[in-house]
């Protein structure tokens, strides 16, 4: 081990999807397209949040905040990615390597907060409508949202500045697209078992206790739906939290898969992780937006003094 260089390497390689070639430019235009649609939709939610006084609400508050971490993590990981597809170089300096590492796992473990926190709005609404106002004020929702990245960047400086402390004697190889936390783990040439272990029990409090919350939130938000008398108010009940239901399931389901039941296959690892990274934030907004009639108003209030400026200007 004395004479090995443990030194931080300039590069590193990704080997991504070199295994299938014939699968590398398909997959560049689609997760092209998938990549600027992600940017158009998530940033349409922002400013819409922003500019839209009706939609001055919790709900969009922390939804404009969901839309900010997609944001995010499509702009930290996808850029690289799609370079690697693209060029015949498969590299990373080592810079950017650490960048992707510190901006993923904070976004990664904020996300997991703040999902459980828009559950624990919709219960509210749902559970405690008279007294919504008084407990999702606006104070208490910029606290939550703060306590949401603070807590996933904390956890990002520990569990990323220990992974950078392991020697790598040299090795510079990563069986994967883009630098997470376990690719570069399997890097080290030292017993890597403390890091294991600060990962897991950093990643409980993210990975297990968030979905409980949001299970529970959901739990008592379906026994007060079922007591309603109205079916009319049960079917809104539910359609409001069903976006929401489907986007815990798509980020921790795969979340899940990956860290708490790692696939056997690096092949089946790269596409779950390409699914969180490129598919889920471009389904947020959709899934959000499809059948949400605030937002559509919204647009229509923004789009049609700009239409009518233009029917004057043509006459």
């Amino acid at each position: 081990m004395g004479g090995e260089n443990v030194s931080f390497p300039n590069t590193f390689v990704l080997l991504g999807f070199s295994e299938n070639p014939g699968l590398q430019i398909p997959l560049f235009a689609v997760v092209l397209i998938f990549h600027i649609l992600t940017i158009v939709g998530n940033s349409s939610i922002i400013l819409l949040s922003m500019v839209e006084p009706r939609l001055h609400t919790p709900m969009y508050f922390f939804l404009g905040n969901l839309s900010l971490l997609d944001l995010c993590i499509t702009c930290t990981i996808v850029p690289q990615l799609l370079a690697n597809l693209w060029g015949p170089e498969k590299t990373i300096s080592s810079w950017g390597c650490i960048t992707q590492l510190y901006l993923f796992t904070w976004t990664g473990y904020t996300e997991c907060v703040l999902l459980a926190v828009m559950a624990y709005d919709r219960y509210v609404a749902i559970c405690h409508p008279l007294r919504y106002s008084l407990i999702m004020h606006h104070w208490a929702c910029v606290w939550l949202v703060a306590v949401s990245w603070a807590s996933g960047l904390t956890n990002s400086l520990i569990q990323s500045t220990l992974t950078l402390q392991l020697p790598l004697c040299g090795h510079h190889t990563l069986d994967h697209f883009f630098c997470e936390l376990p690719a570069l783990i399997k890097l080290a040439c030292s017993d890597t078992t403390a890091n294991d272990l600060s990962f897991i029990f950093g990643t409980i409090p993210f990975g297990v206790m968030a979905p409980i919350l949001v299970l529970i939130s959901y739990t008592l938000i379906a026994r007060a739906v079922l007591k309603l008398p109205s079916v009319e108010g049960r079917h809104k009940a539910f359609s409001t939290c069903s976006s929401h239901l489907v986007v815990v399931t798509m980020y921790f389901g795969p979340g899940t898969c990956m860290y708490i039941q790692p696939p056997s296959s690096s092949t089946n690892a790269k596409f779950l992780s390409l699914f969180y990274c490129v598919i889920t934030p471009l389904l947020n907004p959709l899934i959000y937006t499809l059948r949400n009639k605030d937002v559509k108003a919204a647009w229509k209030r923004i789009l049609q003094p700009q239409r009518g400026r233009n029917i004057c200007e043509a006459r």
